[in-house]
């Protein structure tokens, strides 16, 4: 990779961290075959944000739903057989959960009330999805990752309308992970964890996608998972096997590089704040929340389906 400028440097720093509380460490089926067979208590995803200022994480291995309120109080909210990936508001009170286990759900997150969303397609279950973003129209993007990779590049992105029509865009993906559109919603970003990658694509007239291409290459252990973008369309790209966010411009060069502890994993990112211009983080080596103040503020994120 060449750069004219170097990225700048900076260190996200520890907002909260999960209450002792909560912390059992113990194997789990997920983490036997994700995690190499190795104990822990949590692993933090889908971080998202409601209308009041509270953030909500999943927690895979462990079917669990947290609210983290401003001064990074937890609660629990729901928690079911399961394993809650990525998540979205779809309305003020009811949360769109990728669950690997169980395809797409519901939890309302005023009574943590669990109901399905969509579970198959075409009576033909889902590989394990993994992230989701909604449009202005109404429209879900989701993956459709499973245990997909170089050896199974198999992996699918998949299009759901209002009206309830499943589009399936892609399904060439070795290990689509994190999605998100550019602020104009013409061009689709698909974090390709097993090809350490992020793919881009136009998002045509009638919903389809075409030419896609690889927008970014990254390097190491595990690549790109979680995605978010910027009002100036600015990606930002979690990257769990180096413990950085690459802030990437519009050309895909890096200007900035974001750093957690070395030797965990960030797994995904958020925009909160009154201004949306804190970016907030999930550990899941550690089970903390970080978080860094930006210049610019995150996409407002869409609610109705």
């Amino acid at each position: 990779m060449f750069l004219l400028n170097p990225p700048e440097v900076r260190t996200l720093e520890t907002f909260t961290s999960l209450p002792q509380r909560y912390r059992q460490p113990q194997r789990s089926v997920w983490g036997d075959a994700n995690q190499g067979g190795r104990e822990s208590d949590s692993f933090l995803e889908g971080p998202v944000f409601d209308d009041a200022g509270n953030l909500y994480v999943s927690d895979i291995p462990f079917g669990r739903v947290f609210r983290i309120d401003p001064k990074g109080e937890w609660d629990l909210v729901a928690q079911w057989d399961g394993e809650p990936n990525g998540m979205k508001f779809i309305s003020a009170a009811e949360l769109l959960v990728t669950d690997y286990r169980n395809g797409l759900m519901l939890v309302n997150v005023l009574s943590g009330e669990l109901r399905p969303f969509l579970t198959r397609r075409n009576t033909e279950s889902f590989k394990g999805v993994n992230d989701l973003i909604l449009d202005s129209q109404g429209n879900l993007y989701f993956t459709d990752q499973g245990q997909t990779g170089l050896h199974d590049p198999t992996g699918r992105v998949y299009r759901l309308t209002p009206a309830g029509r499943l589009d399936l865009l892609l399904s060439n993906i070795p290990s689509p992970n994190g999605i998100v559109l550019s602020p104009d919603e013409r061009f689709l970003f698909v974090a390709v964890t097993r090809g350490n990658c992020v793919w881009r694509m136009p998002v045509l007239a009638d919903g389809s996608v075409s030419k896609a291409g690889q927008f970014f290459t990254s390097y190491g252990p595990s690549g790109p998972d979680g995605l978010a973008m910027d009002e100036s369309g600015s990606l930002l790209v979690a990257n769990p096997g180096l413990a950085y966010i690459w802030v990437l411009n519009p050309r895909a060069e890096p200007v900035q590089v974001l750093c957690g502890t070395p030797g965990h994993s960030l797994t995904n990112l958020a925009f909160g704040g009154a201004d949306r211009k804190t970016l907030y983080a999930t550990d899941a080596t550690s089970g903390d929340v970080l978080r860094i103040a930006m210049d610019m503020p995150g996409m407002k994120l869409h609610q109705r389906l």
